[in-house]
């Protein structure tokens, strides 16, 4: 870890920062500044130039792997998407007004819809998708604004979250293998071989790395990965040669570079599954609530944080980036560093931005082979899969009433077999179905089915 000079320099930034975060901090010293004790850098203080610099590219390489993954799973470009995720970082510390430490990235929530998308309408509808996630958000912050948010927690309890995540993780499955062991239509075993050695390498970096190295397992899984992939000999480094250092990346925007529709089982499938991330990004505040010993929702408020998130999504639907959400890997980071300036979320957003713009960095990203990404996708899949578990876990969900029973049963073979919805002409995922099904479940199903014992839970 870096050593501070705990004599802080508290100004106003200079113009080496950029000009978004200068003014979000701007904007949160009016208040009375209370420090926490236990953080290095607090929030609204501000590192020395060259431990800015080091912090930043730190959260950098925290997001890079996930970031960067969903585009490739997808077929988006991944300049786009580290160019959405910066830009979108920077809007949201600007919404919240410089008071939340957090980092917004490609969300995985999305990947399932999202792929089925891109075979079918291409870039015009997840932009409309991506945009239609924004506008949701946007649309619950007014909501949570007028009326409070206790309906969130009633629509969407842990029954419903928690099989919801692990559809999200086991209805990609499929694709993990595929991507592992199926080459130009064949089986491949040297193919199958290069997915489970960074599969292995990945789950070793997990559990024996510690500091800031034991942070970005996923991105070193990629690159050890990668290079056993370059000397099995399954890896064109030909394009990466041949672009340019210095190259704008591939930006798909509605109106210039493809004619604007309506793309209405994009915008239908994408948009109920904004309810399942909104909860996700909930949970980090809670996290960054007891980090920061702070209360953001009621300072800056759910409305702007949840305001910040969507406006980071519509920002990257009109680029052809992915949804943007929170990302609880630089959680991580904050918790391990005690840093928690956000300077250091603004300078990674600044990064993202500038990395977008290195072309080669972009053509190494499109040549990683797809045995490294099923590789590494066995493990985050599962992961994501484990973390909905875990989320009916901790809630102590009682599988011996029906009424979970049912709910939980529904979810999970509707989704993860992708029994889509197709009517009047639109498609709508299985994951889609589920979301709003499981949600109808919940208000609509009694509490315990009229032949089941109910007990007051003490022994006799």
């Amino acid at each position: 870890m870096a050593k501070f000079d705990h004599r802080l320099d508290t100004s106003v930034p200079t113009g080496n920062e950029v000009f978004f975060v200068r003014r979000a901090i701007a904007m949160a010293s009016k208040q009375p500044r209370y420090r926490n004790p236990d953080a290095v850098l607090d929030i609204w203080e501000k590192p020395k130039f060259g431990q800015w610099v080091g912090l930043s590219i730190q959260h950098l390489f925290s997001m890079f792997g996930s970031t960067v993954l969903v585009p490739i799973l997808v077929g988006l470009n991944p300049g786009i998407a580290l160019f959405s995720s910066g830009v979108g970082t920077l809007m949201y510390i600007l919404i919240t007004k410089g008071k939340i430490p957090a980092y917004m990235g490609s969300s995985f929530s999305f990947i399932v819809v999202m792929q089925s998308l891109m075979k079918a309408g291409g870039y015009p509808a997840i932009a409309q998708g991506t945009l239609a996630v924004g506008l949701v958000y946007l649309l619950v912050s007014l909501l949570v604004a007028f009326i409070g948010s206790d309906w969130i927690d009633k629509a969407l309890p842990p029954i419903v979250v928690g099989p919801i995540i692990m559809v999200i993780g086991l209805s990609l499955a499929g694709s993990a293998a595929t991507n592992a062991t199926i080459v130009n239509h064949h089986y491949s075993l040297l193919s199958f071989g290069i997915a489970i050695a960074t599969l292995l390498i990945t789950i070793i970096f997990n559990m024996f790395l510690r500091g800031f190295l034991g942070l970005i397992p996923i991105l070193l899984g990629i690159v050890f990965g990668y290079l056993i992939a370059v000397l099995a000999g399954v890896v064109d480094l030909a394009p990466v040669a041949a672009a340019p250092w210095f190259k704008v990346p591939a930006f798909q925007i509605p109106g210039v570079t493809y004619p604007i529709g309506l793309h209405l089982d994009a915008i239908l499938s994408m948009a109920p599954i904004a309810f399942v991330t909104m909860t996700e990004h909930m949970g980090h505040i809670m996290v960054l609530n007891k980090l920061t010993h702070r209360n953001f929702f009621k300072d800056p408020g759910l409305t702007h944080t949840l305001a910040g998130d969507g406006t980071a999504s519509m920002i990257a639907s009109f680029v052809g980036g992915p949804p943007i959400t929170s990302y609880g890997e630089n959680i991580g980071v904050l918790a391990i560093t005690r840093v928690h300036s956000v300077y250091m979320l603004g300078g990674a957003g600044l990064f993202a931005i500038i990395f977008s713009f290195v072309g080669k960095l972009s053509a190494l990203i499109e040549s990683i082979p797809s045995p490294v990404i099923g590789g590494v996708s066995f493990l985050l899949f599962g992961v994501i899969a484990s973390s909905g578990m875990r989320v009916l876990v901790d809630n102590h969900v009682d599988f011996n009433e029906k009424r979970n029973l049912m709910i939980a049963a529904t979810i999970l073979v509707i989704g993860i077999g992708n029994a889509s919805l197709q009517i009047w002409g639109l498609t709508f995922s299985g994951l889609s179905v589920v979301t709003v099904l499981g949600i109808a479940m919940n208000l609509l199903l009694p509490k315990h089915a009229s032949n089941e014992e109910v007990t007051d839970g003490t022994d006799e």
